[in-house]
């Protein structure tokens, strides 16, 4: 249930935030989008923490609010549309800083509201949750517990810290943006404690409705000549019990959409993942202890509830049926909402190629599912055709014939119960895709921008009623080619790290903050290379995804679509290129610090020209105009700063980057990566890379009479200016050439 639907169930505070937003005129702003609203602004993964900062997050939020309203005007409702068109314009009209703030400021004196709506009596106090929406428990920090729209803003000393108070358990807190590490500020067991805590207390209520039908049908059946005065007992206890059954199913819903956001952060942090990102998988075992406690609470509601609709005194039986109603629906969607994807199949994959997935239901055994394990199969799904699904909820047809976009063999797994670990699940070790059918392109689309998804489903019996569940992969890119894996990547990387937690299928933002894309930019080559950028590196990163209109923002055309300037490959292109040969051909020098990499030429020249150790000191640098190229700059003889011609991986094939340092006599002095630190021996920097040469023994036979071994030594070329690019080639030197004759 939405925030303001639970707000709007109390006249008084309805009416109260409808003043609140008409101030600005957003009121219809505010139900139109509720959910939205609440789920964009709720899960924002950044906190601001400058004016300048917030002011970012205000624009990114009003961009994807045009989006949602301009997107919602394709809806068949006219008045809908009529109504989308006047919001546009109020949006137009209002400052985005002001709008974004008056929302957030709104949101969370609906939160407060709720809550102290929630814990009227002291009874209730004891057995309230905290809000789904409100982890961070923001009332310690903001007097009164209210946060107006103009205290989000102090002046140049920054952002109040209130600011942060709406955050998700898991995006509350990130350390730098360099390093995009998140810390919970609640922890996994606290949700765990508080189901507990309210399901204990429920336990009176239970005994309370048990005890009722009992006498129920003790009078009924006894004929008591006190019946008059029993009955009237009756009829007045049962509204109470009813009562507290209600209040208990409020509490149901609290606690159940606690467990959904925690469950929707670590499929974020699943995506995030994909990029390379830490991963605590285990957590899923503690959201399953969740879903558990769950279903055992809103199985007891049912049996509370039978019992006392059973028991007919009044006309009061039309209200139970419809809270017996709600309550059913809600355990179904419990059960259908555990159904997850908690190993995700490779997202470039490719046809003809065997890969492994598996799915989880995380409602264990509490349903006795597990004693006749249904069949789970598997689909794969265009974009389009997951947004239909997406569309129509958990409805689907009877035959899914048509709606799939390739044929997968191996695509059908039973499920699973281990005893154990209690983890019921689907293991798909053996798939394979045979066969892909592909959506009409335009413009400049390619097939390393199409995005599908795998569609796991099966149908079980539930208390007497069939539902069929499904869930979708993260989005997977079909190749066919290694050669389309660069691109393809590029569209994975792009979607694991900026696709919101609540979306459509596959709906992703072309523009982001340079903050964002350097937490994903860091992430990715952090954990292929196993070391992580420096502030400099992502500087000089930054450098390169600009073009003569300087923005903060950096879109996907800028990001993997258009060449850099003088150049013929995009930036991906080039950046792919670099993690690949840094990790296939230098991954050693690269954790230890040896390679400055990221470091364009004029600076290089700059930081080598200062340095205290002069002639024979040199630096290694990523090759800004040769894809998955390294070059060597050093200072010459006279003083001045030469470039090698950039080596790539075909080079390293012949002989690795190590030796080829170690034999370029030039090259004596290492540059510090660190500013810090002081220049190395080359020797000492590189000795635990050199490859160990065989040197000849004089007087011994070569294996085969008539030839004499040869061995691959670089030596510097002749150039025809110190400061261009001159070549470092291998040349072939006999051992014998060296030896003194007569021997």
């Amino acid at each position: 249930m939405s925030l303001w639907k639970r707000l709007s169930s109390h006249a008084d505070c309805e009416q109260r935030m409808a003043a609140y937003y008409d101030e600005k005129g957003l009121f219809d702003l505010r139900i139109c989008l509720a959910p939205w609203i609440e789920d964009r602004i709720m899960s924002e993964q950044i906190t601001p923490n400058s004016t300048e900062q917030l002011e970012r997050v205000a624009l990114k939020f009003n961009e994807d609010l045009q989006h949602k309203l301009l997107s919602t005007r394709t809806a068949s409702d006219q008045a809908l549309k009529y109504r989308v068109v006047e919001l546009c314009d109020l949006i137009q009209r209002t400052s985005v800083l002001e709008l974004y703030t008056h929302l957030r400021g709104g949101l969370q004196k609906e939160l407060q509201l709720v809550t102290e709506k929630s814990v009227a009596s002291t009874a209730a106090a004891q057995s309230m949750p905290l809000s789904p929406y409100n982890m961070n428990n923001a009332s310690p920090m903001i007097p009164g517990g209210y946060m107006d729209a103009g205290d989000m803003m102090v002046g140049a000393a920054g952002v109040n810290p209130g600011v942060g108070a709406l955050h998700n358990v898991h995006n509350a807190a990130i350390q730098s943006p360099a390093l995009g590490m998140v810390t919970p500020k609640v922890e996994l067991y606290e949700v765990q404690h508080q189901i507990m805590h309210t399901l204990q207390s429920f336990t009176s209520t239970r005994n309370s409705a048990k005890q009722f039908a009992q006498n129920a049908y003790i009078l009924k059946s006894s004929g008591s000549p006190n019946f008059e005065a029993a009955f009237k007992c009756l009829t007045e206890e049962k509204p109470v019990i009813v009562t507290m059954i209600q209040r208990s199913f409020m509490f149901f819903e609290g606690l159940n959409d606690m467990v959904i956001n925690e469950l929707k952060n670590w499929r974020h942090q699943q995506a995030l993942a994909g990029n390379g990102a830490p991963f605590n998988e285990g957590a899923l075992d503690d959201i399953q202890r969740c879903f558990e406690m769950l279903e055992e609470f809103i199985a007891q509601l049912l049996e509370a509830i039978k019992d006392i609709i059973h028991v007919r005194l009044s006309n009061d039986d039309i209200e139970l049926a419809q809270l017996l109603d709600q309550v059913q629906i809600s355990q179904k969607n419990l059960v259908i909402s555990a159904f997850i994807v908690d190993k995700q199949p490779p997202q470039v994959m490719k046809t003809n190629t065997r890969f492994a997935a598996s799915v989880r239901w995380l409602i264990g055994a509490r349903l006795g599912i597990h004693n006749n394990p249904p069949t789970v199969e598997c689909i794969i799904m265009s974009e389009m055709q997951s947004q239909r699904f997406v569309t129509r909820g958990t409805q689907m047809d009877s035959s899914l014939a048509g709606q799939t976009s390739g044929e997968i063999q191996n695509s059908s797994s039973s499920m699973e119960y281990q005893q154990n670990n209690h983890v019921f699940s689907a293991s798909f070790r053996n798939m394979q895709l045979k066969k892909i059918k592909r959506a009409e392109k335009k413009g400049t689309e390619s097939v390393m921008d199409e995005k599908f998804a795998l569609f796991f489903y099966t149908t079980t019996t539930v208390n007497d009623y069939q539902i069929r569940v499904w869930t979708l992969s993260l989005p997977v890119v079909v190749i066919v080619h290694g050669n389309q894996e660069p691109q393809s990547w590029a569209t994975i990387t792009w979607d694991n790290a900026f696709a919101e937690i609540v979306r459509d299928p596959f709906v992703i933002t072309d523009r982001v903050t340079w903050a964002q894309i350097s937490v994903a930019l860091n992430t990715k080559f952090g954990s292929c290379t196993q070391r992580h950028l420096t502030m400099d590196n992502l500087e000089f990163l930054f450098e390169k995804l600009q073009r003569e209109e300087r923005s903060d923002y950096i879109t996907w055309n800028q990001f993997c679509k258009e060449p850099m300037p003088d150049r013929s490959f995009t930036f991906w292109e080039w950046f792919f290129a670099i993690m690949k040969l840094t990790k296939d051909h230098m991954l050693g020098m690269w954790k230890a610090g040896c390679i400055m990499g990221f470091i364009n030429k004029a600076k290089a020249q700059e930081d080598l020209l200062r340095s205290v150790t002069g002639i024979g000191t040199f630096l290694l640098r990523f090759s800004d105009s040769e894809l998955g190229g390294v070059t060597i700059a050093y200072v010459n003889e006279m003083g001045l700063v030469t470039m090698l011609a950039p080596w790539t991986a075909r080079d390293f094939q012949v002989l690795n980057l190590a030796d080829r340092i170690r034999d370029l006599d030039v090259l004596r002095w290492l540059h510090p990566t660190e500013p810090t630190a002081g220049p190395l021996d080359r020797d000492r920097a590189f000795g635990e890379f050199f490859s160990k040469r065989q040197e000849p023994t004089p007087g011994v036979l070569e294996p085969s009479p008539g030839y004499v071994k040869s061995t691959l030594h670089v030596q510097v070329g002749n150039g025809n200016g110190n400061n261009g690019s001159i070549s470092g080639t291998p040349h072939h030197v006999p051992p014998q050439d060296n030896m003194p004759l007569g021997k």
